[in-house]
């Protein structure tokens, strides 16, 4: 019995390549000590190389109930302390770190063929410094805190658009309005990763993982993974 030629979304995804360009190579051997300077030295890489918005992750989350959730957002900055994001306290994602202050994020360049994939407990910063964050930002970034109610049922696009001209309207003429609710979160991490893809399917895995023996701010294992 012959089989069918495979339509729609199955035949589309046949016809799609992965890394359709030249792949950079990644000797693990000559990796720092510490995660933080190579994730600067991978990320000024996918800057130069193109990558479009390298500084957009994926945040993952869970709640009370224990099932994940996974989003886009921005990255605020990467320092000994970990990985920071912002969101509003109040928003899903805020709630469930509330209920469950553990995460991961996932940082994908395809232009070069990296990921990064960082996991741990996250601690929200004080109020001083998440305003500090959001005043730093642009007019319509602080618009859009303003506008908050972020996960909430909207009514209709009409309210949506009367709201944000008023956010738009404030945000111009005080710029250092606060916004409670906005909160940086720092990602402590526990593990982080470093993939290089590679054509041949021999990808390059490197884990950096706490010595758990030596307490949250331990030295750093480096360890190679299998593909």
């Amino acid at each position: 019995m012959e089989s069918e030629t495979p339509t729609g979304l199955p035949a589309l995804l046949r016809t799609l390549r992965v890394w359709d360009v030249d792949l950079p190579d990644f000797d693990p051997e000559s990796a720092p000590t510490d995660p933080v300077p190579l994730f600067e030295s991978w990320f000024a890489d996918a800057v130069a190389a193109g990558q479009v918005e390298p500084h957009v992750m994926s945040l993952a989350t869970a709640g009370a109930d224990g099932l994940p959730d996974v989003r886009y957002v921005m990255l605020h900055g990467a320092d000994r302390r970990g990985w920071q994001f912002a969101t509003h306290a109040v928003s899903r994602k805020g709630r469930q770190l509330a209920e469950r202050p553990y995460a991961a994020l996932g940082f994908y360049w395809p232009a070069l063929g990296r990921q990064v994939r960082v996991r741990g407990p996250v601690v929200p910063a004080s109020e001083a410094e998440s305003q500090g964050d959001l005043h730093a930002r642009s007019t319509g970034a602080l618009a859009a805190a303003l506008v908050g109610r972020q996960s909430d049922v909207l009514g209709d696009a009409d309210e949506l658009a009367r709201v944000s001209d008023l956010a738009w309207e404030r945000a111009g003429r005080e710029p250092r309005t606060p916004v409670p609710s906005w909160t940086v979160y720092t990602l402590a991490p526990d593990e982080v990763e470093f993939f290089q893809g590679d054509e041949r399917r021999r990808h390059v895995r490197l884990r950096y993982r706490r010595d758990s023996r030596q307490g949250a701010q331990g030295t750093w294992v480096k360890e190679l993974l299998w593909p």
